[in-house]
């Protein structure tokens, strides 16, 4: 028994880091003779696995190694992937208040920002790898600790801009059609983690930290991209699914709720990717036409027929495209009309002449409907109620089910 939970307790120590790797080995090292002492008196081995066992993980969760875990059950907090989403929210209403503060005739964008992965490392350790007396884990990533990944993002990412006017004369003299054009040109610079490092005079303890972080990089971008940990709301939704709901709603219902709170608003945003997609959170350019904010640069997400083409999309594993290639009109048309009073746990609904759509994921405590859409208003995936959908439809997909 000794020797399996030591090997388990080895291999969760593994993912965490070399630093907590030789913490556990430490602390096998000082029980060895514990265990002998426990044992020669007669008992107490599994209590003393389990404490040992709650010392390593109390360990890891008060280190930098915490963020692995962030999110993992806390109700006060958010997952990884949610808090990326709200500091990028912040990220693009500065982009957005950059370029629609005046009239451009052209936006030029250049530079790159951070990495995000860097960021989160950075972030990790400044918190929890700190000695200072606001030192705090990252486990839970509270409104507080948000707002600490929220500086340190900034800390790592500058946005200048500059205003080019360039005046057209005349194409002949009386001609009446000379112009000045005005171009917007922002420039993102990001920073590394080692240029943090240095900025915020990591000690030699934390640079380890850093550097040990950063050899997981696949599993810091797994967190960024988690669709395994929901948001508070959606996880509500999911612990009251009718036991009789069928599995093909039940599948589109638990692909939709692992996006809420994660994928920003992106007009014409599209994605058949089965699980995260990684453009998303990306600056990109708006190109489809028709929106306040075509022809400028936001994180890439989804707009609200791409959230829901997403969503049956990865609940049949690729077979199933809802919409047929088309938007929110199109989705309604693969759909029978039926009543309010008929709806069901993953039926799609509709604004007036089909401009927005989402998916009915429930009813709160009072009976009133949920519904889980990407809303153009809060800038991502959200569960509300039913203001503003005046239809409801019963995808052919489900069979008449």
């Amino acid at each position: 028994m000794v020797k399996k939970a030591s090997q388990r307790t080895k291999q969760a120590a593994t993912k965490a880091g070399k630093a907590t790797i030789r913490f556990a080995q430490a602390v096998g090292r000082v029980a060895l003779a514990a265990i002998k002492g426990v044992l020669a008196a007669g008992g107490g081995v599994i209590l003393l696995i389990m404490l040992l066992c709650l010392i390593l993980v109390a360990a890891i969760a008060a280190s930098p190694f915490g963020i692995f875990f962030a999110g993992g059950g806390s109700q006060d907090g958010v997952p990884v992937s949610v808090a990326v989403a709200q500091v990028n929210y912040s990220y693009n209403e500065t982009l957005e208040e950059l370029q629609t503060a005046e009239s451009y005739d052209d936006v030029v964008m250049e530079g790159t920002g951070a990495d995000w992965v860097d960021v989160l490392a950075v972030f990790a350790v400044k918190v929890a790898g700190s000695n200072a007396t606001d030192a705090t884990d990252v486990v839970t990533l509270d409104e507080n600790r948000i707002d600490r990944l929220e500086a340190v993002f900034w800390d790592m990412n500058t946005v200048a801009h500059e205003v080019e006017t360039i005046d057209h004369p005349e194409s002949s003299e009386g001609a009446d059609d000379g112009y000045t054009e005005r171009i917007l040109k922002i420039t993102i610079t990001g920073k590394t983690a080692e240029e943090m490092a240095a900025e915020y005079g990591f000690t030699d303890q934390q640079l380890e930290m850093l550097q040990e972080l950063l050899e997981e990089r696949e599993m810091l971008a797994d967190l960024i991209g988690s669709l395994m940990s929901v948001t508070a709301d959606a996880k509500e939704v999911l612990l009251n699914l009718p036991e009789d709901l069928s599995p093909e709603r039940e599948a589109v219902i638990r692909a939709a709720c692992s996006l809420a709170g994660k994928v920003n608003y992106f007009w014409g945003g599209k994605s058949l990717v089965l699980g995260w997609d990684s453009r998303w959170g990306r600056l990109t350019e708006v190109t489809a036409a028709g929106n306040s904010t075509t022809g400028t640069y936001r994180p890439y997400g989804l707009d609200c027929s791409g959230f829901v083409d997403w969503v049956f999309y990865n609940a049949t594993d690729g077979e199933y495209i809802i919409g047929h290639g088309g938007g929110a009109m199109a989705q309604h048309g693969y759909c029978t009309s039926i009543t309010w009073a008929e709806a069901q746990i993953g039926d799609l609904v509709f604004y007036p002449e089909d401009t927005h759509v989402g998916i009915v994921c429930g009813w709160d405590e009072s009976g009133n409907i949920l519904i889980v859409h990407c809303a153009f208003s809060a800038n991502n995936v959200v569960i509300t109620g039913q203001e503003g959908f005046t239809t409801i439809g019963r995808p052919v997909f489900y069979g008449g089910a």
